[in-house]
């Protein structure tokens, strides 16, 4: 832990969480001091309480971080980075068995969001999901619905 603590970018996070830590200190003496003037108050009084508190975050953080970082490298470099890229459809090692993520099906758009992308927004369309029909027989009551919902849907679209 000493090495990855003297490494140079864990250099810059001490400086940098030394910096906060004693920029919080400061902004708490400072409060203390004001709110002793003549022009204090109660709200100087609550600052001079918290800042200490920010500074007990930036060490506590800049600890975890610390902590984390040398648990991942201990856990050796076949350790998944956060960021790594997984393509779709790789196989997942369980064990002996290899279970292979399935790609997920294209869904072919009917009706006037097939005709082309909507050019009046910046974002792209919502992946669409097939469902599977049910019958009548199955859930009388959820095919009810369903048959409502596409009415209703017809009807706006007109």
């Amino acid at each position: 832990m000493l090495r990855l603590a003297l490494s140079p970018r864990w250099m810059a996070w001490h400086l940098l969480t030394l910096g906060a830590m004693a920029t919080c200190g400061w902004l708490a003496v400072w409060q203390w001091q004001r709110a002793g003037s003549a022009l204090g108050s109660a709200l100087n009084v609550g600052y001079g309480v918290q800042w200490p508190v920010f500074a007990l975050f930036f060490g506590v953080m800049w600890w975890r971080l610390l902590r984390m970082e040398a648990a991942t490298l201990a856990a050796g470099p076949a350790a998944v980075e956060v960021g790594d890229a997984v393509e779709v459809g790789d196989a997942v090692e369980v064990g002996d068995a290899v279970a292979p993520v399935p790609e997920p099906e294209p869904v072919v758009e009917q009706g006037p969001a097939a005709a082309g992308p909507d050019t009046d927004s910046p974002f792209t369309a919502r992946p669409r999901v097939a469902v599977p029909e049910l019958d009548a027989d199955e859930n009388p009551r959820l095919v009810a619905y369903n048959q409502m919902l596409r009415q209703l849907a017809e009807r706006d679209s007109r």
